[in-house]
């Protein structure tokens, strides 16, 4: 009989089995590092013009065409000078700043009354909206350009700063109810209620208490509206036909039609590194607030 200080005894491990977890630990490792190579390929590709671009920047002319591919001989700082002062590039940065910085709290305002709504309160065609709102995110855009147009012109708001802030704020609110409704759809119902015993307002309750608990998404949302719409083309293209008003990626295109013989590249590619700025400071700044407030809403 045995006893308690018998060893156990070793169960038989069958070779089907065995080979069967080597296989899958080939599959893993195979899978994986095809996926990182994936990741590597892509990262290179976003990466390696990104790099060019910036190094080029620093280049004379001629330096661009006999060796692109060297870092400059001598680094000319006055190119961005040269960029921002004769190319006006300085003058297009302004515009953008002015107006995708009051899109953006434009589309947040808005987004968030009309999320927090169809989140907390039940009444005929709150369905209807937000599928409305849903569908918004997959109809192209470019195929309302023409009513849109003649929208904006008989408001009288062609060539002017509120009419592209208000287009570019309508433009990014599919996603931005989209997203923020999820999170009000979670937030606690008690809490609410609370204040609204308490003698608070529904637009008290919204803004005192709602946004400060969604503010992960509020940021997540933020930093993807002013990263689409600082390079939003075609949108400023057809609505905003004045050269003062012009956005940056308008100027760039300009810079780059009318430069006719005199092909001032060194400032055209100054320009560019200056139009890329302010996305990349955005990113390394919040990074890390973008991944929070996705894996908020994921949880959530």
């Amino acid at each position: 009989m045995a006893t308690l200080l018998d060893p156990p005894k070793a169960m038989p491990v069958e070779p089907g089995n065995d080979s069967a977890r080597r296989r899958g630990r080939g599959v893993e490792l195979v899978l994986g590092g095809t996926g990182q190579a994936f990741v590597a390929l892509w990262a290179v590709m976003v990466v390696f013009p990104l790099l060019w671009t910036v190094v080029s920047s620093f280049k004379s002319d001629r330096e661009i065409f006999d060796s692109p591919w060297r870092l400059p001989s001598t680094w000319h700082w006055d190119n961005f000078s040269r960029a921002w002062q004769q190319s006006n590039i300085g003058g297009y940065f302004l515009n953008s700043v002015i107006v995708v910085c009051s899109g953006v709290v434009l589309t947040l305002l808005l987004s968030s009354a009309v999320a927090y709504v169809l989140a907390r309160f039940e009444f005929p065609g709150n369905r209807v909206l937000y599928y409305l709102f849903v569908g918004g995110m997959v109809f192209p855009g470019f195929l309302a350009l023409v009513p849109l147009f003649f929208v904006v012109q008989n408001l009288g708001l062609l060539n002017t700063y509120l009419g592209l802030i208000l287009v570019y704020a309508t433009h990014g609110m599919s996603f931005s109810v989209f997203f923020l409704t999820a999170f009000f759809r979670t937030q606690s119902r008690e809490l609410a209620e609370a204040a609204l015993v308490d003698g608070c307002t529904h637009w008290g309750v919204l803004f005192r208490i709602m946004l400060p608990l969604a503010r992960p998404g509020l940021v997540s949302i933020g930093i993807f509206q002013f990263l689409g719409m600082w390079n939003e083309y075609l949108l400023p293209l057809v609505l905003n036909t004045d050269e003062k008003h012009y956005l940056v990626t308008q100027g760039l295109a300009n810079i780059a039609v009318t430069q006719g013989y005199h092909s001032d590249w060194s400032g055209l590619f100054a320009g560019l590194t200056i139009s890329i700025l302010p996305v990349l400071a955005v990113y390394l700044a919040f990074h890390r607030q973008i991944s929070a407030g996705m894996t908020a809403g994921a949880l959530k």
